[in-house]
């Protein structure tokens, strides 16, 4: 194990140092600076290596955390990151932009701050790239099966290169121009920078794994067709139908939803031409939802010069710490500080928006909210006499996901789908068409990367079963494993 004392000498958590708010708001590199490798070791010498330990539990990829803390300690970087890729195929993705649901299940977290578990993870994964310790792996054998996997976000690519290593022959289809799915458009470079998911690439193409970009499936190629030409097929659509808010004025000029924002600030940074884009500078901005996705617009918007930037929950503020609802080692809602949020801005609670407001021209120059109501039912709703009015001249609706794109899905392939508009599967990830698989936000609801991973990673061991009879891919977690996380 790390120090067996570690965790009584050092009881105090250091995070990874920022970069200061004034000079990272000038530019969209990456929040956080690299820790300086004694510091992060003193980290992983806290971890008490349990024996139980829960933080395995609350990782839903499994990750074998005790025994690369002890490795970072002990300064064994290159077998740090041998174990941390047993069981993550791209830790430096899970390292950035994962919430780190095992710090939550930390054992030291019952009386102390926890591990810094993921620093840990980013820091192996980090040195391991820049030694060049991550190599790509060659299938021993080919089998002569094909699969296509439709869709390059996280879950999708981790499919991807376990079947690839299984010795299939794989091609990803992407209907974007670019690779990663809402890691590349989705999430800001503040976050993660794009350069993680070519290196990714480049490693995949090395393996073997065919990519195809600018392809619609259900447009370019019929999801008929696309079975027809392979052995089976992993549908890795994501979960990208947005939820609105169908109230007055919700069709004025100036009232988007995030992803159409993020994706085009995404496109612009990446050196793209994207007519009229939307844009905060000089702007009052009102971000609808405080999830992830809300973070990321606030901090783009801080990035684009706005003139304010205001957060609106319908909801009641979290607790600072653990509600009696939610013990040690559940994953607890508490109230969070994001890196936007340090930025500036914000944030109002139990705001119910009754109507956007528009001027002559036809643009939103405001919001009329109201205090939210909860009522004997549980149902919430705006309290009469308590409206008011908010400035504003972009709105974002960062109200979280209803489920996957189905028109095609159904019509073409005869997919069904489940109630809350997930793509319906079994326990071995197939769905109702004999051969297609689905993995990732399409069968499970908007969640977490880890979460996309683990799935990608054990649905590939179910395909290659169901292609060779069997499989000595590693099979994480099935559907019905956690709970489903849903994320705005």
């Amino acid at each position: 194990m790390a120090d067996p004392r570690g965790f009584l000498k050092h009881r105090e958590r250091q995070d990874r140092p920022s970069r200061p708010v004034p000079v990272r708001i000038m530019d969209f590199k990456e929040v956080y600076e690299r820790q300086q490798k004694g510091a992060v070791q003193t980290q992983a010498s806290r971890c008490m290596d349990c024996g139980i330990p829960f933080c395995h539990t609350g990782c839903p990829l499994g990750n074998l955390i005790p025994e690369w803390n002890d490795l970072i300690w002990r300064d064994q970087m290159e077998e740090a990151s041998s174990r941390l890729h047993m069981t993550n195929n791209f830790p430096e993705f899970t390292g950035r932009i994962c919430p780190a649901p095992c710090e939550t299940s930390c054992v030291l977290g019952i009386n102390q701050p926890a591990v810094t578990i993921k620093q840990s993870e980013v820091s192996i994964a980090d040195e391991a790239i820049a030694n060049g310790w991550v190599e790509p792996v060659l299938p021993q054998r080919l089998t002569g099966k094909t699969v296509a996997v439709v869709g390059s976000g996280p879950a999708g690519l981790a499919a991807a290169q376990q079947l690839t290593r299984a010795g299939h022959t794989v091609a990803v289809y992407e209907r974007d121009d670019r690779l990663g799915g809402l890691l590349r458009y989705g999430i800001p470079d503040f976050k993660m920078e794009k350069h993680h998911i070519d290196f990714r690439i480049d490693q995949m193409e090395a393996e073997g794994t065919r990519f195809y970009t600018s392809t619609a499936i259900g447009e370019d190629i019929t999801w008929d067709s696309l079975r027809e030409s392979y052995d089976a097929v992993v549908v890795a659509t994501g979960a990208m139908v947005p939820r609105d808010l169908p109230i007055p004025g919700r069709g004025l000029d100036g009232v988007h939803f995030a992803m159409e924002y993020l994706v085009q600030s995404n496109k612009a940074l990446a050196g793209d031409d994207v007519p009229e884009q939307i844009h905060a500078e000089g702007k009052h901005v009102i971000v609808l939802g405080g999830g992830d996705t809300g973070a990321d617009c606030i901090g783009t918007a801080h990035r684009h010069g706005a003139a304010s930037v205001t957060t609106l929950a319908i909801g009641t503020q979290p607790p600072e710490s653990r509600a009696a609802h939610e013990p040690w080692p559940m994953d607890p809602k508490v109230f969070e500080v994001t890196s936007a949020d340090e930025e500036g801005g914000e944030r109002r609670y139990l705001a119910s928006t009754v109507e956007f407001l528009g001027d002559e021209n036809g643009h939103v120059r405001a919001l009329r909210v109201a205090e939210t109501q909860y009522n004997d039912d549980g149902s919430r709703t705006p309290m009469p006499g308590t409206e008011r009015e908010i400035p504003a001249d972009l709105v974002l609706l960062a109200l979280g996901f209803t489920g996957a794109e189905q028109e095609t899905l159904s019509g073409q392939g005869s997919v069904e789908f489940d109630r809350r508009g997930n793509v319906q599967r079994s326990e071995d990830y197939m769905t109702s068409a004999e051969g297609v698989f689905a993995v990732g936000d399409a069968g499970r609801g908007a969640s977490l990367v880890v979460w996309a991973i683990a799935e990608g990673r054990a649905a590939a061991k179910e395909v290659d079963e169901y292609l060779e009879g069997s499989s000595r891919l590693p099979a994480p977690v099935k559907p019905s494993d956690r709970a489903i996380s849903l994320s705005g």
